[in-house]
Protein backbone atom coordinates (compact mmCIF):
# COMPACT_ATOMS: atom_id res chain seq x y z
CA UNK A 1 0.00 0.00 0.00
CA UNK A 2 2.87 2.38 0.79
CA UNK A 3 4.49 1.61 -2.56
CA UNK A 4 1.27 2.19 -4.46
CA UNK A 5 0.68 5.51 -2.73
CA UNK A 6 4.20 6.70 -3.53
CA UNK A 7 4.06 5.54 -7.15
CA UNK A 8 0.80 7.41 -7.76
CA UNK A 9 1.97 10.53 -5.87
CA UNK A 10 -0.95 9.98 -3.47
CA UNK A 11 -3.32 10.64 -6.37
CA UNK A 12 -5.90 8.05 -7.38
CA UNK A 13 -9.60 7.29 -7.40
CA UNK A 14 -11.46 8.70 -4.40
CA UNK A 15 -12.40 5.33 -2.94
CA UNK A 16 -8.78 4.10 -3.02
CA UNK A 17 -7.36 7.42 -1.91
CA UNK A 18 -9.71 7.68 1.07
CA UNK A 19 -9.09 4.04 2.09
CA UNK A 20 -5.34 4.46 2.04
CA UNK A 21 -5.59 7.76 3.89
CA UNK A 22 -7.59 6.10 6.66
CA UNK A 23 -5.10 3.23 6.85
CA UNK A 24 -2.27 5.74 7.21
CA UNK A 25 -4.17 7.52 9.97
CA UNK A 26 -4.81 4.28 11.86
CA UNK A 27 -1.14 3.31 11.59
CA UNK A 28 0.23 6.68 12.70
CA UNK A 29 -1.77 9.94 12.86
CA UNK A 30 1.47 11.90 12.57
CA UNK A 31 3.08 9.97 9.72
CA UNK A 32 4.39 11.68 6.60
CA UNK A 33 2.15 9.61 4.33
CA UNK A 34 -0.99 10.99 5.96
CA UNK A 35 0.24 14.53 5.38
CA UNK A 36 0.77 13.72 1.70
CA UNK A 37 -2.72 12.23 1.45
CA UNK A 38 -4.28 15.29 3.08
CA UNK A 39 -2.45 17.60 0.69
CA UNK A 40 -4.19 15.96 -2.25
CA UNK A 41 -7.70 16.03 -0.83
CA UNK A 42 -8.64 19.14 -2.87
CA UNK A 43 -8.12 17.02 -6.00
CA UNK A 44 -11.10 14.90 -4.93
CA UNK A 45 -13.33 16.89 -2.59
CA UNK A 46 -14.41 20.50 -2.72
CA UNK A 47 -17.30 22.70 -1.73
CA UNK A 48 -19.55 23.77 -4.60
CA UNK A 49 -22.41 26.23 -4.70
CA UNK A 50 -24.86 23.53 -3.69
CA UNK A 51 -22.71 21.54 -1.27
CA UNK A 52 -19.86 19.04 -1.16
CA UNK A 53 -18.62 17.73 -4.50
CA UNK A 54 -16.45 14.72 -5.26
CA UNK A 55 -14.62 13.35 -8.24
CA UNK A 56 -15.11 9.61 -8.28
CA UNK A 57 -12.87 8.73 -11.24
CA UNK A 58 -9.33 9.57 -12.23
CA UNK A 59 -10.28 10.90 -15.65
CA UNK A 60 -8.92 10.13 -19.11
CA UNK A 61 -6.90 13.21 -20.01
CA UNK A 62 -4.04 11.47 -21.85
CA UNK A 63 -6.35 9.23 -23.85
CA UNK A 64 -8.68 12.07 -24.80
CA UNK A 65 -5.81 14.38 -25.74
CA UNK A 66 -4.10 11.78 -27.92
CA UNK A 67 -7.31 11.00 -29.81
CA UNK A 68 -8.19 14.69 -30.03
CA UNK A 69 -4.86 15.46 -31.69
CA UNK A 70 -5.35 12.63 -34.16
CA UNK A 71 -8.86 13.84 -34.97
CA UNK A 72 -7.70 17.40 -35.73
CA UNK A 73 -4.81 16.19 -37.87
CA UNK A 74 -7.04 13.80 -39.81
CA UNK A 75 -9.15 16.78 -40.91
CA UNK A 76 -6.15 18.72 -42.28
CA UNK A 77 -6.93 21.79 -40.17
CA UNK A 78 -3.70 22.02 -38.19
CA UNK A 79 -3.06 25.68 -39.03
CA UNK A 80 -6.56 26.72 -37.98
CA UNK A 81 -6.10 24.97 -34.62
CA UNK A 82 -2.41 25.65 -34.06
CA UNK A 83 -2.89 27.01 -30.54
CA UNK A 84 -4.89 23.95 -29.47
CA UNK A 85 -2.33 21.57 -30.97
CA UNK A 86 0.60 23.33 -29.29
CA UNK A 87 -1.03 23.06 -25.87
CA UNK A 88 -2.08 19.44 -26.41
CA UNK A 89 1.39 18.60 -27.71
CA UNK A 90 2.99 20.09 -24.61
CA UNK A 91 0.59 18.22 -22.34
CA UNK A 92 1.41 14.84 -23.91
CA UNK A 93 5.15 15.39 -23.67
CA UNK A 94 4.81 16.42 -20.02
CA UNK A 95 2.56 13.45 -19.20
CA UNK A 96 4.95 10.66 -20.12
CA UNK A 97 5.98 8.51 -17.15
CA UNK A 98 9.77 8.74 -17.02
CA UNK A 99 10.62 6.58 -14.02
CA UNK A 100 9.85 3.09 -12.77
CA UNK A 101 8.02 2.28 -9.53
CA UNK A 102 10.12 2.59 -6.39
CA UNK A 103 11.51 -0.47 -4.67
CA UNK A 104 11.94 -4.03 -5.86
CA UNK A 105 9.60 -4.55 -8.81
CA UNK A 106 9.80 -8.33 -8.68
CA UNK A 107 8.81 -8.64 -5.03
CA UNK A 108 5.88 -6.28 -5.60
CA UNK A 109 4.81 -8.08 -8.79
CA UNK A 110 5.16 -4.92 -10.84
CA UNK A 111 6.38 -4.35 -14.39
CA UNK A 112 8.49 -1.37 -15.35
CA UNK A 113 6.55 1.70 -16.42
CA UNK A 114 9.22 4.05 -17.74
CA UNK A 115 8.42 5.46 -21.17
CA UNK A 116 4.69 4.84 -21.09
CA UNK A 117 1.59 6.95 -20.69
CA UNK A 118 -1.26 6.31 -18.29
CA UNK A 119 -4.97 6.79 -18.94
CA UNK A 120 -5.31 10.09 -16.99
CA UNK A 121 -2.04 11.92 -16.17
CA UNK A 122 1.51 10.98 -15.20
CA UNK A 123 0.70 11.04 -11.47
CA UNK A 124 -1.40 7.91 -11.98
CA UNK A 125 1.85 5.97 -12.26
CA UNK A 126 0.40 3.05 -14.25
CA UNK A 127 1.59 3.00 -17.86
CA UNK A 128 -0.87 1.39 -20.27
CA UNK A 129 -0.03 -0.23 -23.60
CA UNK A 130 -2.80 1.30 -25.71
CA UNK A 131 -2.63 4.72 -24.02
CA UNK A 132 1.10 4.72 -24.79
CA UNK A 133 0.44 3.64 -28.37
CA UNK A 134 -2.16 6.34 -29.02
CA UNK A 135 0.01 9.03 -27.41
CA UNK A 136 2.97 7.89 -29.48
CA UNK A 137 0.86 7.96 -32.65
CA UNK A 138 -0.10 11.55 -31.86
CA UNK A 139 3.52 12.60 -31.27
CA UNK A 140 4.71 10.92 -34.46
CA UNK A 141 1.96 12.57 -36.51
CA UNK A 142 2.79 15.96 -34.99
CA UNK A 143 6.45 15.45 -35.93
CA UNK A 144 5.41 15.71 -39.59
CA UNK A 145 4.19 19.29 -39.07
CA UNK A 146 6.29 22.41 -38.67
CA UNK A 147 7.23 23.27 -35.07
CA UNK A 148 6.01 26.79 -35.82
CA UNK A 149 2.49 25.33 -35.85
CA UNK A 150 2.56 22.53 -33.25
CA UNK A 151 5.52 23.41 -31.04
CA UNK A 152 8.83 21.60 -30.54
CA UNK A 153 8.82 18.00 -31.67
CA UNK A 154 9.28 15.23 -29.12
CA UNK A 155 12.97 14.22 -28.88
CA UNK A 156 13.96 10.79 -30.14
CA UNK A 157 14.89 9.64 -26.64
CA UNK A 158 11.34 9.74 -25.29
CA UNK A 159 10.03 8.11 -28.49
CA UNK A 160 12.48 5.23 -27.97
CA UNK A 161 11.41 4.88 -24.34
CA UNK A 162 7.77 4.57 -25.43
CA UNK A 163 8.63 1.84 -27.92
CA UNK A 164 10.70 -0.03 -25.34
CA UNK A 165 7.79 0.03 -22.92
CA UNK A 166 5.28 -1.22 -25.49
CA UNK A 167 7.48 -4.09 -26.61
CA UNK A 168 7.82 -5.22 -22.99
CA UNK A 169 4.09 -5.94 -22.77
CA UNK A 170 3.72 -8.43 -25.60
CA UNK A 171 2.63 -11.84 -24.35
CA UNK A 172 3.88 -15.15 -25.79
CA UNK A 173 0.65 -15.54 -27.79
CA UNK A 174 1.33 -12.24 -29.60
CA UNK A 175 -1.35 -10.19 -27.86
CA UNK A 176 -0.83 -7.17 -25.65
CA UNK A 177 -2.03 -6.75 -22.10
CA UNK A 178 -3.14 -3.37 -20.83
CA UNK A 179 -0.88 -2.78 -17.80
CA UNK A 180 1.28 -5.84 -17.31
CA UNK A 181 2.21 -9.16 -18.86
CA UNK A 182 -0.11 -12.07 -18.22
CA UNK A 183 1.19 -13.86 -15.14
CA UNK A 184 -1.79 -15.81 -13.87
CA UNK A 185 -5.04 -17.54 -14.86
CA UNK A 186 -8.42 -16.15 -15.97
CA UNK A 187 -10.21 -17.22 -12.78
CA UNK A 188 -8.14 -14.66 -10.85
CA UNK A 189 -10.27 -12.00 -12.58
CA UNK A 190 -13.15 -12.79 -10.22
CA UNK A 191 -11.49 -10.66 -7.54
CA UNK A 192 -11.66 -7.46 -9.55
CA UNK A 193 -14.54 -5.03 -9.35
CA UNK A 194 -17.30 -5.42 -11.90
CA UNK A 195 -15.92 -2.44 -13.83
CA UNK A 196 -12.66 -4.31 -14.47
CA UNK A 197 -13.80 -7.93 -14.58
CA UNK A 198 -12.13 -9.90 -17.39
CA UNK A 199 -10.12 -6.84 -18.47
CA UNK A 200 -6.85 -7.11 -16.60
CA UNK A 201 -5.57 -10.52 -17.62
CA UNK A 202 -4.87 -11.34 -21.24
CA UNK A 203 -7.82 -13.57 -22.11
CA UNK A 204 -8.52 -14.39 -25.72
CA UNK A 205 -11.29 -11.85 -26.16
CA UNK A 206 -9.99 -8.78 -24.42
CA UNK A 207 -6.79 -7.52 -25.98
CA UNK A 208 -7.66 -6.66 -29.56
CA UNK A 209 -7.73 -2.92 -28.77
CA UNK A 210 -4.32 -2.88 -27.03
CA UNK A 211 -2.79 -5.10 -29.69
CA UNK A 212 -4.21 -3.05 -32.55
CA UNK A 213 -3.12 0.29 -31.08
CA UNK A 214 0.43 -0.98 -30.56
CA UNK A 215 0.62 -2.32 -34.13
CA UNK A 216 -0.50 1.03 -35.54
CA UNK A 217 2.00 2.95 -33.39
CA UNK A 218 4.89 0.65 -34.31
CA UNK A 219 4.12 0.92 -38.01
CA UNK A 220 4.25 4.72 -37.76
CA UNK A 221 7.44 4.48 -35.73
CA UNK A 222 9.09 2.26 -38.37
CA UNK A 223 8.52 4.91 -41.02
CA UNK A 224 10.45 7.55 -39.05
CA UNK A 225 12.96 5.36 -37.21
CA UNK A 226 13.46 2.30 -39.46
CA UNK A 227 16.61 0.99 -37.75
CA UNK A 228 15.67 1.12 -34.06
CA UNK A 229 15.10 -2.47 -32.78
CA UNK A 230 14.13 -3.33 -36.34
CA UNK A 231 13.99 -7.12 -36.07
CA UNK A 232 12.19 -7.10 -32.74
CA UNK A 233 9.55 -4.70 -34.04
CA UNK A 234 9.00 -6.74 -37.20
CA UNK A 235 8.61 -9.94 -35.17
CA UNK A 236 6.29 -8.14 -32.76
CA UNK A 237 4.03 -6.89 -35.56
CA UNK A 238 3.93 -10.30 -37.23
CA UNK A 239 2.95 -12.06 -33.99
CA UNK A 240 0.37 -9.38 -33.18
CA UNK A 241 -1.24 -9.68 -36.59
CA UNK A 242 -1.62 -13.44 -36.13
CA UNK A 243 -3.03 -12.86 -32.64
CA UNK A 244 -5.73 -10.57 -34.01
CA UNK A 245 -6.66 -13.07 -36.70
CA UNK A 246 -6.88 -16.05 -34.38
CA UNK A 247 -8.98 -14.22 -31.78
CA UNK A 248 -11.65 -13.16 -34.26
CA UNK A 249 -15.07 -14.59 -33.48
CA UNK A 250 -16.81 -16.87 -35.95
CA UNK A 251 -19.26 -14.13 -36.92
CA UNK A 252 -16.39 -11.82 -37.91
CA UNK A 253 -16.41 -9.63 -34.79
CA UNK A 254 -13.98 -8.99 -31.96
CA UNK A 255 -15.06 -8.27 -28.40
CA UNK A 256 -13.86 -4.91 -27.12
CA UNK A 257 -13.20 -4.43 -23.42
CA UNK A 258 -12.80 -0.67 -23.24
CA UNK A 259 -15.73 0.34 -25.40
CA UNK A 260 -19.15 -1.04 -26.32
CA UNK A 261 -18.44 -3.94 -27.17
CA UNK A 262 -18.32 -5.87 -30.45
CA UNK A 263 -18.64 -2.65 -32.45
CA UNK A 264 -15.64 -1.17 -30.67
CA UNK A 265 -13.54 -4.32 -30.81
CA UNK A 266 -14.25 -4.85 -34.50
CA UNK A 267 -13.11 -1.31 -35.31
CA UNK A 268 -9.75 -2.02 -33.68
CA UNK A 269 -9.47 -5.45 -35.25
CA UNK A 270 -9.90 -3.98 -38.73
CA UNK A 271 -7.55 -1.07 -38.03
CA UNK A 272 -4.82 -3.37 -36.73
CA UNK A 273 -4.91 -5.65 -39.75
CA UNK A 274 -5.01 -2.75 -42.19
CA UNK A 275 -1.97 -1.20 -40.51
CA UNK A 276 0.07 -4.34 -41.27
CA UNK A 277 -0.73 -4.12 -44.98
CA UNK A 278 -3.69 -6.46 -45.09
CA UNK A 279 -6.60 -5.37 -47.30
CA UNK A 280 -10.22 -6.29 -47.88
CA UNK A 281 -9.17 -8.07 -51.06
CA UNK A 282 -6.46 -10.30 -49.57
CA UNK A 283 -7.62 -10.78 -45.97
CA UNK A 284 -10.56 -13.02 -45.10
CA UNK A 285 -10.66 -11.65 -41.55
CA UNK A 286 -11.28 -8.10 -42.78
CA UNK A 287 -14.01 -9.27 -45.15
CA UNK A 288 -15.74 -11.16 -42.33
CA UNK A 289 -15.46 -8.14 -40.03
CA UNK A 290 -17.01 -5.81 -42.60
CA UNK A 291 -19.82 -8.27 -43.21
CA UNK A 292 -20.46 -8.41 -39.47
CA UNK A 293 -20.72 -4.64 -39.17
CA UNK A 294 -22.99 -4.37 -42.20
CA UNK A 295 -25.27 -7.05 -40.77
CA UNK A 296 -25.78 -4.94 -37.62
CA UNK A 297 -26.67 -1.69 -39.38
CA UNK A 298 -30.13 -0.51 -38.34
CA UNK A 299 -32.94 0.66 -40.56
CA UNK A 300 -32.11 4.34 -39.87
CA UNK A 301 -28.52 3.83 -41.05
CA UNK A 302 -26.89 3.81 -37.62
CA UNK A 303 -25.60 1.26 -35.14
CA UNK A 304 -26.62 0.83 -31.52
CA UNK A 305 -25.20 -1.88 -29.26
CA UNK A 306 -26.19 -2.44 -25.63
CA UNK A 307 -23.26 -2.25 -23.25
CA UNK A 308 -24.87 -4.23 -20.47
CA UNK A 309 -26.47 -6.97 -22.54
CA UNK A 310 -23.47 -7.56 -24.80
CA UNK A 311 -21.18 -7.60 -21.75
CA UNK A 312 -23.38 -10.04 -19.83
CA UNK A 313 -23.41 -12.34 -22.84
CA UNK A 314 -19.60 -12.18 -22.90
CA UNK A 315 -19.09 -15.95 -22.73
CA UNK A 316 -21.77 -16.65 -25.34
CA UNK A 317 -20.48 -13.81 -27.57
CA UNK A 318 -23.80 -12.30 -28.55
CA UNK A 319 -24.14 -8.82 -30.05
CA UNK A 320 -27.27 -7.18 -28.64
CA UNK A 321 -28.99 -4.04 -29.92
CA UNK A 322 -30.08 -1.21 -27.67
CA UNK A 323 -33.70 -1.43 -26.50
CA UNK A 324 -36.01 -0.30 -29.26
CA UNK A 325 -33.24 -0.75 -31.86
CA UNK A 326 -32.11 2.82 -31.28
CA UNK A 327 -28.97 4.19 -32.94
CA UNK A 328 -26.05 5.49 -30.90
CA UNK A 329 -23.98 8.31 -32.34
CA UNK A 330 -20.62 7.03 -31.06
CA UNK A 331 -21.14 3.45 -32.20
CA UNK A 332 -22.37 4.66 -35.57
CA UNK A 333 -19.14 6.65 -35.93
CA UNK A 334 -17.02 3.63 -34.93
CA UNK A 335 -18.69 1.35 -37.47
CA UNK A 336 -18.51 4.01 -40.17
CA UNK A 337 -14.79 4.58 -39.54
CA UNK A 338 -14.07 0.85 -39.80
CA UNK A 339 -15.98 0.48 -43.06
CA UNK A 340 -14.41 3.59 -44.60
CA UNK A 341 -10.89 2.43 -43.75
CA UNK A 342 -11.65 -1.00 -45.21
CA UNK A 343 -12.69 0.53 -48.54
CA UNK A 344 -16.46 0.23 -48.32
CA UNK A 345 -16.91 3.32 -50.53
CA UNK A 346 -15.25 1.56 -53.46
CA UNK A 347 -17.41 -1.55 -53.08
CA UNK A 348 -20.81 -0.16 -52.16
CA UNK A 349 -21.09 3.37 -50.75
CA UNK A 350 -24.79 3.14 -49.83
CA UNK A 351 -24.31 1.84 -46.22
CA UNK A 352 -21.74 4.56 -45.49
CA UNK A 353 -23.99 7.25 -46.97
CA UNK A 354 -26.87 6.08 -44.78
CA UNK A 355 -24.61 6.16 -41.72
CA UNK A 356 -23.41 9.66 -42.60
CA UNK A 357 -26.99 10.87 -42.93
CA UNK A 358 -27.77 9.36 -39.52
CA UNK A 359 -24.89 11.28 -37.91
CA UNK A 360 -25.85 14.52 -39.63
CA UNK A 361 -29.43 14.18 -38.43
CA UNK A 362 -28.27 13.64 -34.83
CA UNK A 363 -26.01 16.69 -34.72
CA UNK A 364 -27.22 19.49 -32.45
CA UNK A 365 -27.58 23.13 -33.44
CA UNK A 366 -24.37 24.08 -31.60
CA UNK A 367 -22.34 21.50 -33.54
CA UNK A 368 -22.17 18.99 -30.70
CA UNK A 369 -23.83 15.58 -30.60
CA UNK A 370 -26.25 14.28 -27.95
CA UNK A 371 -24.93 12.54 -24.86
CA UNK A 372 -26.63 9.18 -25.13
CA UNK A 373 -26.68 6.67 -22.33
CA UNK A 374 -29.14 3.78 -22.09
CA UNK A 375 -30.84 3.00 -18.83
CA UNK A 376 -28.29 0.51 -17.54
CA UNK A 377 -30.23 -0.68 -14.52
CA UNK A 378 -33.38 -1.50 -16.49
CA UNK A 379 -31.34 -3.28 -19.13
CA UNK A 380 -29.54 -5.49 -16.64
CA UNK A 381 -32.74 -6.22 -14.74
CA UNK A 382 -34.58 -7.30 -17.87
CA UNK A 383 -31.70 -9.58 -18.76
CA UNK A 384 -31.62 -11.38 -15.42
CA UNK A 385 -35.39 -11.71 -15.33
CA UNK A 386 -35.87 -12.93 -18.88
CA UNK A 387 -32.86 -15.24 -18.95
CA UNK A 388 -33.16 -16.85 -15.55
CA UNK A 389 -36.94 -16.92 -15.22
CA UNK A 390 -37.03 -14.99 -11.96
CA UNK A 391 -40.81 -14.88 -12.08
CA UNK A 392 -41.12 -14.17 -8.38
CA UNK A 393 -39.91 -10.61 -9.04
CA UNK A 394 -42.25 -8.06 -10.50
CA UNK A 395 -40.97 -6.67 -13.82
CA UNK A 396 -42.59 -3.33 -13.14
CA UNK A 397 -41.58 -2.74 -9.52
CA UNK A 398 -38.25 -0.86 -9.36
CA UNK A 399 -37.71 -1.80 -5.72
CA UNK A 400 -38.02 -5.50 -6.45
CA UNK A 401 -35.78 -5.10 -9.51
CA UNK A 402 -33.14 -3.41 -7.34
CA UNK A 403 -33.43 -6.25 -4.85
CA UNK A 404 -32.76 -8.70 -7.68
CA UNK A 405 -29.58 -6.86 -8.65
CA UNK A 406 -28.40 -6.89 -5.02
CA UNK A 407 -29.09 -10.62 -4.81
CA UNK A 408 -26.99 -11.31 -7.90
CA UNK A 409 -24.11 -9.14 -6.66
CA UNK A 410 -24.16 -10.82 -3.26
CA UNK A 411 -23.96 -14.26 -4.88
CA UNK A 412 -20.95 -13.17 -6.94
CA UNK A 413 -19.32 -11.80 -3.78
CA UNK A 414 -19.89 -15.11 -1.99
CA UNK A 415 -18.21 -16.94 -4.87
CA UNK A 416 -15.22 -14.63 -4.59
CA UNK A 417 -14.92 -15.27 -0.87
CA UNK A 418 -15.21 -19.04 -1.32
CA UNK A 419 -12.41 -19.05 -3.89
CA UNK A 420 -10.27 -16.86 -1.64
CA UNK A 421 -10.72 -19.32 1.22
CA UNK A 422 -9.79 -22.21 -1.08
CA UNK A 423 -6.63 -20.43 -2.15
CA UNK A 424 -5.56 -19.65 1.43
CA UNK A 425 -5.97 -23.35 2.22
CA UNK A 426 -3.81 -24.26 -0.80
CA UNK A 427 -6.76 -25.69 -2.66
CA UNK A 428 -7.34 -25.04 -6.35
CA UNK A 429 -10.74 -23.98 -7.72
CA UNK A 430 -12.38 -27.07 -9.22
CA UNK A 431 -13.89 -25.50 -12.32
CA UNK A 432 -13.60 -22.35 -14.34
CA UNK A 433 -14.97 -19.38 -12.49
CA UNK A 434 -17.25 -18.35 -15.33
CA UNK A 435 -19.10 -21.67 -15.05
CA UNK A 436 -19.33 -21.34 -11.28
CA UNK A 437 -20.83 -17.87 -11.60
CA UNK A 438 -23.54 -18.99 -14.01
CA UNK A 439 -24.35 -22.03 -11.91
CA UNK A 440 -24.57 -20.03 -8.68
CA UNK A 441 -26.74 -17.33 -10.18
Amino acid sequence: MKMQARDTYFWEQLKRQSTRMLCSFMRDPNCEELKCHLARLPDYLWIGEDGMKMRATIGSAVWDTALGIQAILSCDVAKEHASTLRKAHGFLKASQIMENPAGDLKSHFRSFTKGGWSFPIADDGWSVSDCTAEALKALLLLSNISPDIVGDHAPSEIIYEAVNFMLSLQNPDGGFSAWELTRSYPWVEVYFAETLSFLVLDCKFICVECTSSVIQALMLFKERYPRHRMREIEQCIKASKEYIKKTQNDDGSWFGSWGICYTYGTLFGIEGLLATGETYANCKAIRKACAFLLSKQLSDGGWGESQILSYIFIFQQVYTNLPGNKSNVVQTAWAMLALLKAGQIERNPAPVHRAARNLIDMQLDNGDFPQQRPDREIAICKYWINSYECNEYSRDDPFELSYLICTVNIKILVIRLEILVALTQNQSPEVEVKKVIWAEI
